[in-house]
């Protein structure tokens, strides 16, 4: 009994610091319930939006919130982090984990660890999100509740680990989320007593701004994993079963490109021909274009060539 209320201690803590107490390493990829719970209730809270109701203003912060924080999960989080497709300053970097970070899918550091595994197995056994090893539904989110995938590897992220600033965002990968919630709730506040009109409120904001905002994104950004390895089209003779897919650019501003990105990971746009959607990319040319960012590498002319169709 007294372990029983150890482990779970130290499981609610870590919802809140990631370093407590790590769980200890296992094989078996399940279902760790009690670290999920918070998962779930962030679906559970939408259900809110009954009793907040909705108004337009509810709606476009909604998605701004989205559009915003998946930009930062592309461009950022995925093309930067985990392979390094351009350069940037120290701030820069910080700022933009910063707003991944409230995205609610773990820090820079966690994320870009299990990125850069799928890629050197991808979709083998030890590929963590393959739906060809362990089907559609835990590719798409099933990994991410287990126990076996907790912790940051470290050894794969060796760049990123000597910044103790997105180590911290990686340990305390709740507050940012947490932060955010806040101020959207303080905006929603001062919005309904100075623009009534509006007819918003901070309820409303958190509930619409980031339960729902964040929940439509979450499950956006897992179709990468699960969808674009089953449905789509392959251009490229890839070793696994990564798949263009137009819809899926639609909704995660460019990502659903995959085939294009695992025949060239390190390329900083995914659509390769001009009417490939990827707005990701445009974006990170204009913050080239002030300064922000540099050196974005290019699609290489002999790749472009290597094309086929299958």
């Amino acid at each position: 009994m007294t372990s029983f209320l150890a482990n779970t201690k130290a499981a609610v803590l870590r919802w809140f610091d990631t370093s407590v107490d790590p769980p200890p390493a296992t094989t078996e990829a399940r279902v760790d319930w009690l670290r999920t719970l918070p998962f779930l209730i962030l679906h559970l809270a939408c259900l809110l939006a009954l009793w907040t109701g909705v108004s337009a203003t509810a709606l476009w912060i909604c998605g701004a919130s989205y559009v915003v924080r998946m930009f930062a999960i592309t461009g950022f989080y995925h093309r930067y982090f985990s392979h390094r497709s351009f350069k940037t300053s120290r701030a820069w970097q910080f700022v933009f984990a910063l707003v991944g970070a409230t995205a609610v899918q773990r820090g820079p550091l966690w994320w870009a660890a299990h990125h850069r595994r799928h890629h050197r197995c991808a979709d083998g056994p030890d590929d963590p999100h393959s739906p060809k090893e362990h089907g559609l539904l835990w590719s798409h989110v099933g990994w991410i509740t287990s126990k076996k995938y907790f912790a940051t590897d470290l050894e794969l992220v060796p760049d990123l680990a000597r910044y103790p600033e997105l180590r911290f965002l990686d340990r305390f990968d709740t507050l940012v989320p947490f932060v955010f919630a806040l101020a959207l709730y303080a905006l929603g506040a001062v919005l309904e007593r100075f623009a009534p009109g509006l007819g918003t409120n901070g309820w409303q904001l958190v509930v619409w701004g980031f339960f729902v905002s964040t929940v439509v994104l979450f499950h956006a950004t897992c179709t990468i994993n699960s969808i674009a390895h089953r449905f789509g089209r392959r251009p490229f003779a890839t070793h696994d079963e990564s798949r263009n897919n137009a819809f899926l650019a639609l909704i995660t501003l460019g990502e659903g490109w995959h085939n294009n990105h695992h025949h060239y990971p390190h390329c900083a746009a995914q659509g390769f021909r001009w009417f490939e959607f990827d707005p990701t990319y445009a974006v990170l040319r204009a913050l080239a274009a002030i300064g922000v960012i540099r050196e974005l590498r290019p699609v290489p002319v002999e790749l472009r060539r290597a094309r086929r169709d299958a």
